[in-house]
């Protein structure tokens, strides 16, 4: 499937709800997105109530007025299937479709995304609004593509959820055999002797099995997927030649292994809003998306210079023009709007959309802020959306290359969710953190990286990091091992290796399924207390410090380009570990650091290795035991700083100061809040 039908550059836009407003808006509306060269725009995202007010009865005239209005003013509609939010008559119609908790409550509708995917009525209904949608528009010159649903996520735990998910469990493990083997059902008198004694992980009285809450997590990222795929196949049937896709949503909690679904949508979207560090968290969620889209399986033109092949393109379909921390909601600085949306183009978008077009007037997201404020267009943020308007289409030529990428970062959903189960050594372990924080040292130091699974052809990468992948298969570990002995240099942090993909301890020392690889055995962990540093230094005798790594390309055109392999870690100063620590036997490995002093917690790992080294076949693999902070991993990698954010596709180079101070690099002057984006000579 090509690339939305009649877009040869970079979409902007955000979404647009004509239907919270007065008809004689929508003039204006279409008229300052002229202004602000806006090109696309989602309709429909929450308008089930709207277009079927009553069940069967269609009311499709406004809608007809609203896409008639924005094909006269040249701008294409990314038109959406509603059925994130189900109209009220619907929950009081079919009560089993809504909600329930896994504490057991039936959740009522007055908020948004009160459904049950597993609900036959809800399933049904969602088809019909589709069909009816596509019968209607399918001839119109509007729509450019289609937004199915709206950041896929809502969990239920009701009966309809129960009878699925043993179907489910039916399939992937065969018998209940092979199922009371995969969740070890002997602990704690669980052991299974008929499907029907099976329900979801609903509220219980102490901890869960974790296994199953895994499984349970795999199998609502099925359901989801078979409900999105019903309403894919009525808007292929009838529209063709249209892309389909969905927003992915962003976050710990989201039950969505999106690199599954990657392989079933047109386009990966993304919707993102970053929060402590939105340079940094930009940049990754970036990288993330295109790591979900880059699959040679996926089949698409394009193939980076660097890493596996790219599949499809990806969209940064929502962002917002402020900030939300949590407890308050921030303007962004001047030019933070640009910066942090030429950020996701840069490494890859296929444009910049928002959430949203003009600010509500009321609502729950009535403060959820647009690209038309309250303020109206006499306002700072609608003078630079009419900027990044103006500058889009000047980036047509750099953005036909490729991104290239200097390193890889294996993340993986399935690894992540199994850490955040119950009963673990750490309530704080998280998987995606930690990727983020190998990846904000990568980002800080010029070298742009690729977030893929551990699955993926790393043949190309010369540097590898793994961060605390809790959970790997024999078929994965196997492709690591072959990575380092092709070569390449591998650097596993605490925690990786540790269970297999049933959520199963491996046994014998950890990290289990890796110890051959890293050469050593982990014979304790050590979690520690937020107040407790611990000194890590060059081992003795000799007091060396680690020998370089593999020299990893970077975007920087400078004398201090980064170089990793060219730091001093250890050798000339002390580092610290936080957070975790273990009890590392070497078993072929050598130390590369080592714990020094005494334990606070009591335990003597004073003289211990905490970081390792270990050749194997023509590569290396390290292994770090401890939490590094930024410097300390960046020197154990042997890099730079940047002072900006660079990013190179093919003959262009991406610049981009997110400071507050002027910076010189790669020949360029940039300053304070600065960029350029200009070809290499």
């Amino acid at each position: 499937m090509d690339w939305p039908r009649g877009f040869g550059g970079l979409c902007y836009g955000g979404d647009y709800n004509p239907e919270q407003w007065p008809e004689e808006v929508w003039k204006e509306d279409v008229e300052l997105m002229r202004r602000a060269g806006v090109n696309l725009v989602s309709v429909g995202v929450f308008s089930w109530a709207r277009l079927e007010p009553a069940p069967g009865a269609y009311d499709f005239g406004w809608l007809d007025r609203v896409l008639d209005l924005l094909h006269t003013g040249g701008i294409r509609v990314n038109l959406a299937t509603p059925t994130a939010s189900p109209p009220p008559w619907f929950g009081l119609a079919h009560p089993d479709a809504r909600t329930v908790t896994p504490d057991g409550t039936r959740l009522t509708h007055g908020s948004r995304d009160t459904y049950c995917v597993h609900s036959p009525a809800y399933r049904a209904a969602s088809v019909r609004i589709a069909r009816a949608l596509a019968e209607r528009y399918r001839d119109h010159p509007a729509p450019a593509m289609w937004h199915v649903h709206n950041e896929y996520g809502t969990t239920c735990h009701c009966d309809h959820a129960a009878t699925a998910f043993r179907t489910w469990l039916q399939a992937r493990h065969g018998t209940l055999e092979a199922l009371n083997d995969a969740w070890t059902t002997s602990f704690w008198s669980q052991h299974y002797s008929a499907w029907e004694q099976i329900t979801t992980p609903r509220t219980t009285q102490y901890l869960p099995n974790p296994a199953q809450v895994l499984d349970f997590r795999r199998f609502v990222s099925d359901a989801m997927l078979d409900h999105f795929r019903e309403q894919k196949a009525v808007l292929r049937e009838l529209t063709p030649d249209l892309p389909i896709t969905t927003n992915f949503v962003l976050g710990d909690w989201v039950p969505v292994n999106q690199r599954h679904w990657a392989a079933e949508v047109d386009l990966v979207a993304i919707d993102h809003y970053p929060s402590a560090d939105p340079p940094a968290e930009t940049a990754f969620a970036a990288d993330l998306a295109r790591g979900w889209a880059s699959d040679p399986a996926h089949g698409s033109a394009d193939a980076p210079a660097q890493g596996p092949a790219t599949g499809k393109p990806w969209l940064l379909m929502e962002q917002a023009v402020v900030t939300y921390t949590g407890p308050r909601m921030l303007a962004k600085r001047p030019g933070e709007i640009t910066r942090l949306s030429l950020s996701h183009i840069a490494r890859g978008s296929r444009g910049a959309m928002f959430f949203q077009w003009r600010a509500s007037r009321g609502g729950a997201e009535l403060w959820h802020a647009g690209m038309v404020p309250h303020a109206g267009p006499d306002s700072r943020v609608f003078r630079e959306i009419c900027d990044l308007g103006a500058l889009l289409p000047t980036l047509k030529d750099a953005c036909a290359a490729p991104v290239e990428a200097g390193a890889a970062i294996l993340w993986d959903v399935e690894a992540n969710w199994a850490l955040q189960a119950p009963g673990l050594p750490s309530t704080e372990l998280n998987h995606t953190e930690a990727a983020r924080q190998a990846h904000r040292v990568l980002y800080r130091h010029g070298v742009t990286a690729d977030l893929v699974p551990p699955s993926a052809d790393l043949s190309a990468y010369p540097l590898v990091l793994v961060p605390s992948l809790y959970l790997i298969c024999d078929a994965d570990a196997e492709n690591l091992r072959r990575y380092v002995s092709g070569g390449g240099t591998l650097v596993v942090s605490y925690l990786s290796g540790v269970a297999d993909e049933h959520a199963r301890v491996r046994l014998g020392g950890y990290p289990g399924a890796l110890r051959d690889l890293l050469g050593i055995r982990v014979e304790e962990f050590h979690p520690l207390p937020p107040e407790v540093t611990l000194t890590l230094s060059a081992p003795s005798p000799n007091g060396s410090g680690p020998r370089p790594a593999a020299p990893v390309p970077t975007e920087a055109e400078t004398p201090t380009r980064s170089r990793p392999g060219a730091g001093t870690f250890a050798s000339e100063q002390a580092e610290t570990g936080t957070f975790w620590s273990e009890h590392v036997h070497l078993e072929g490995a050598e130390a590369l650091a080592v714990y020094t002093g005494p334990h606070t917690l009591g335990t003597p790992l004073s003289g211990r290795p905490a970081i390792t080294r270990h050749p194997y076949g023509s590569g290396t693999a390290l292994y770090v035991s401890t939490r590094l902070t930024d410097d300390g991993y960046a020197r154990l990698l042997g890099l730079e700083p940047a002072p900006v954010e660079l990013v190179r596709r093919g003959d262009w180079l991406f610049a981009i100061n997110h400071g507050d101070e002027e910076q010189q690099v790669a020949g360029l002057r940039l300053p304070p809040g600065g960029f350029a984006v200009r070809a290499r000579g």
